[in-house]
C-alpha cells in the first residue's frame, strides 16, 4: 500500500524540481483579496506594481531583484536563509513550523493562509503551497 503523506511529498518535490509550468501566474493575495504579488510559470515573483522583485528557482534557490541568494526551500520542506542555517519546515499538509518546531501557521489545500491563530492572513489559490508558505511565513519578498 502507497504511503499517501510519502506520495504527495514526491509530487510536490516532482513539480518544484521539473520546474513544472501551471500555464499562468498565480496571485498571492492579503486577508482583503487584494492582490500583493504574482508568481510566474518560471518562478519570478512581481509586486502588486508587476515590478519584478525575486524569483524562486527550479533548485529551490530563492533570489532577490538584484540576484542575491536570499535562501533556498530544500526537497524535504527544510527552509533555510543565505547562510544555509535551518529556519523552519514546510509540511506536505500545508504546517509551517520554524527553527524551533513552533506552529507558525498553515496552508489550506485551497490556498488559504492561516496564522497560529487559526485567522485568515491572506489567500494563494492555485499556488504552490511552498510558494505561499515562503511569502506569508517566512518573508523572503
Amino acid at each position: 500500500m502507497i504511503n499517501t503523506a510519502k506520495w504527495i511529498a514526491a509530487m510536490i518535490l516532482f513539480l518544484v524540481l521539473s520546474g513544472t509550468q501551471v500555464g499562468h501566474a498565480q496571485t498571492i493575495r492579503d486577508k482583503n483579496y487584494s492582490m500583493i504579488a504574482k508568481i510566474e510559470n518560471d518562478g519570478t515573483v512581481r509586486n502588486s506594481s508587476n515590478s519584478y522583485i525575486g524569483k524562486i528557482e527550479s533548485d529551490g534557490d530563492i533570489r532577490d531583484s538584484s540576484n542575491r541568494l536570499l535562501g533556498r526551500i530544500d526537497s524535504n520542506g527544510e527552509v533555510r536563509d543565505s547562510n544555509n542555517s535551518y529556519i523552519g519546515r514546510i509540511y506536505s499538509d500545508g504546517t509551517v513550523r520554524n527553527r524551533s518546531n513552533s506552529y507558525i501557521g498553515k496552508i489550506d489545500n485551497d490556498g488559504t493562509a492561516r496564522n497560529s491563530s487559526n485567522s485568515t492572513i491572506g489567500y494563494a489559490k492555485g499556488v504552490p503551497m511552498q510558494y505561499a508558505a515562503l511569502y506569508f511565513f517566512f518573508n523572503f519578498f
